[in-house]
C-alpha cells in the first residue's frame, strides 16, 4: 500500500484533529538531548502500546494493556535522556494537574492523577555532557508548546525534541511525522524519533530504505557522490565511540473509533513500518516502542466489521516508514562534537538528497 503525500493539512500528526505536537531542549551548554509531547484533546484519547526492542525505557506502558483499568490518556512523551530522561513526564503531569486532566480518583475536579505513558532513546553524552538531560522542567516546557501550537500546526522536525541528539546508523537521526486520508475519510497519522543501531540508509546504493516502499523508482545519487559518502562515513564512525543504546520510538494517531485492543492491533502492525525503514531493527540494545492513538471523532465503514481497521493497520506502518525518510532528510547539518561525528544524509548526498524531499 504506498499512501498519497499532502491530502490532508500539514501532512503531519496533527491532522488528526484534536492532537498537538511541542518539543522542547534539555538545558545546559553541553546539553544535546530534549523531549516531544504528543497531547490529546480535552477528554483524552484511547491508547495502546506495543514494544519489540530488548532494552526499552519505558514507563506507565502497562496502564495501557487493554485489561487494565485507565481507558483514556492525555498525553504522550517521548523524551532522551535514556531512562533518566522519562523524569521529563512529571513535568507534563503536573501540567496536567494544574488543569483537572486525568483520571478521577475523587470528588473534587483538581483530584485526578494523569496517566502519562512514556518511552526514552538513548543520547546521553552526544553534547559531550553525560549528565545534561531532560528533566521534568522539559517536559513541562514541551507541553505547554504543544498546548500553546494550535490546531493542525506544523509540526518541529529533524533534531528537535526528543530527536535533538538522535542518531540512525552512524548518520543523523531525528524526528518526523506523515499523515494521510483514507478513501473512508478517516485520517492517519504517524510521529517518529528515529536513534537506531541499525542504518536508515542502504549502504549498496545511498537510497533511505524507506524510500523503497514509495511510488515509482527511487531516484539513485550518483555512484561518485555515494562512493565519497561511504569514505565520509566510515571517516566519522572510526572517530566516534558506537553509541552501547539504541531506539526507534513512533506515535500512531487515528480518527476512528477503535477500541483498546484494536489499539494495540495498531500499535503492533506500525513496527513493520520500522523494519522496512530501519535495518536491523528490535535489537537487544533497541528499545524500539510504538504507541497508537485514537480520537474517536469518525466512525469506521460500515459492513467490513472487523476488517474496517485493516486500512488503518496498512496506513500506520505506511506512514511510520515515510516519517522515517523524513526524520533522516530532515537534518540539514551533522553533528560533530565531544560527543561524536554524525554526518547527516544531506552533508553526505549533497543536491542528490532533494530527489527524496517532499
Amino acid at each position: 500500500m504506498t499512501l498519497p503525500e499532502g491530502t490532508n493539512g500539514q501532512d503531519a500528526i496533527t491532522d488528526v484533529h484534536g492532537l498537538r505536537v511541542g518539543h522542547a531542549g534539555a538545558a545546559g551548554p553541553g546539553a544535546l538531548s530534549g523531549t516531544t509531547v504528543v497531547l490529546a484533546p480535552e477528554g483524552g484519547v484511547v491508547a495502546a502500546v506495543d514494544v519489540r526492542g530488548g532494552g526499552p525505557g519505558t514507563r506507565e506502558t502497562d496502564a495501557l494493556d487493554p485489561r487494565n483499568v485507565v481507558q483514556r490518556i492525555d498525553a504522550v512523551v517521548l523524551t532522551g535522556g535514556s531512562a533518566y530522561g522519562l523524569d521529563a513526564a512529571t513535568g507534563v503531569m503536573a501540567w496536567l494537574a494544574e488543569r483537572n486532566r486525568g483520571v478521577r480518583v475523587g470528588p473534587e475536579p483538581s483530584q485526578v492523577v494523569p496517566v502519562v505513558p512514556a518511552a526514552c532513546v538513548f543520547d546521553l553524552g552526544r553534547g559531550g555532557d553525560f549528565t545534561a538531560r531532560p528533566d521534568a522542567s522539559t517536559g513541562r516546557a514541551a507541553v505547554a508548546a504543544a498546548a500553546a501550537s494550535g490546531d493542525r500546526a506544523k509540526v518541529g522536525t529533524g533534531a528537535v525534541g526528543a530527536g535533538t541528539g538522535a542518531v540512525a546508523g552512524g548518520l543523523r537521526g531525528g524526528v518526523g511525522t506523515a499523515s494521510t486520508v483514507l478513501e473512508s475519510g478517516i485520517t492517519v497519522g504517524a510521529l517518529v524519533v528515529v536513534n537506531a543501531v541499525g542504518a536508515a540508509v542502504d549502504p549498496t546504493t545511498g537510497v533511505p530504505y524507506g524510500s523503497y516502499f514509495e511510488a515509482g523508482r527511487p531516484a539513485f545519487p550518483s555512484p561518485a557522490v555515494h562512493e565519497a559518502a561511504l569514505r565520509r562515513l566510515a571517516e566519522a564512525r572510526e572517530a566516534s565511540v558506537p553509541p552501547s543504546l539504541n531506539t526507534t520510538l513512533a506515535v500512531v494517531a487515528t480518527d476512528a473509533v477503535i477500541t483498546r485492543a484494536q489499539a494495540q492491533k495498531v500499535a503492533g502492525t506500525a513496527h513493520d513500518g520500522i523494519a522496512r525503514a530501519v535495518r536491523p531493527v528490535h535489537l537487544m540494545n533497541d528499545g524500539d516502542t510504538v504507541f497508537a492513538l485514537s480520537t474517536g471523532a469518525r466512525e469506521l465503514p460500515e459492513g467490513s466489521g472487523p476488517l474496517a481497521l485493516n486500512e488503518i493497520l496498512a496506513a500506520g506502518a505506511d506512514l511510520v516508514t515515510r516519517a522515517i525518510v523524513r526524520a533522516v532528510l530532515a537534518a540539514p547539518a551533522g553533528l560533530r562534537g565531544a560527543g561524536g561525528d554524525f554526518p547527516s544524509y544531506r552533508e553526505l548526498y549533497g543536491g542528490d538528497a532533494g530527489a527524496y524531499s517532499r
